[in-house]
Order: structure tokens, then C-alpha cells, then sequence
């Protein structure tokens, strides 16, 4: 299982790819949606699960999900969007942009692998 983890904090990509390691999945990292595109590009096939910040500086996430859709590469790859906009509004969009599942932080390690398990279809 391979995770790319997008998010603009050093930090949280920490956080997020520690509770992957636990799941077993290898992780790649990117700060921001650009960024991810190149590892996408990189690996077209490789990836099972993208963690998706929304604010990042060059290309938000919900950019990142909008581009993601519209590639037929990537249409079906799950994608958890993980982020502090917690608003109904905020998820109903992410949700309809084409994110899996959405996740508000502050989380826990086990409300965050749970989220992952379900992307995947594991849950």
C-alpha cells in the first residue's frame, strides 16, 4: 500500500504518515498540489490513497481534487481530504469535488487510520 500525503506543514505530513507506517503503507510526501501532481506523474499507477490538506499555498487541495477528477488516470483514486475547514459547506464541497472521505483536525491517530481503512475500502 503506497499513501501520498499532501499537505503544506512538515508536521502534519509527519503525523499523517506515522499513522500510515502503522497501517503498513508506504508514504510519499508533498507541501503542496504541484508538488503532488509531480509524484502522481512520478508513479501514475502506485498510489492506493492520497491524504489531501485543503490550505496550501500554489494550488489548494480542493484545485488538487478539481484536477485530480478531471485526469481518467486518477478518477477513482481515494482521496481523504484532512483539514481545519470544518464547515457543513466545506465538506458538502469536498465531498462533491470527488473526496472519499473528509477528516477535521484536530483528529486522533485512531479516527485518522479508521478514515484511512474506509478509503481504502477497508474498513
Amino acid at each position: 500500500m503506497k499513501l501520498l500525503i499532501v499537505d503544506d506543514s512538515l508536521v502534519m505530513r509527519r503525523i499523517v504518515g506515522s499513522a500510515a507506517l502503522l497501517l503498513g503503507a508506504e508514504c510519499v510526501e508533498a507541501a503542496n498540489g504541484e508538488q503532488a501532481f509531480t509524484q502522481l506523474q512520478a508513479d501514475p499507477g502506485g498510489f492506493n490513497l492520497i491524504c489531501l490538506d485543503w490550505n496550501m499555498p500554489v494550488m489548494s487541495g480542493v484545485e488538487f481534487l478539481k484536477a485530480l477528477r478531471a485526469d481518467p488516470r486518477w478518477i477513482d483514486l481515494p482521496v481523504l481530504m484532512i483539514t481545519t475547514e470544518g464547515s457543513r459547506d466545506s465538506i458538502i464541497e469536498a465531498l462533491k469535488t470527488g473526496a472519499t472521505g473528509y477528516l477535521t483536525k484536530p483528529f486522533n491517530q485512531q479516527d485518522l487510520q479508521s478514515k484511512m481503512m474506509d478509503c481504502l475500502g477497508l474498513g
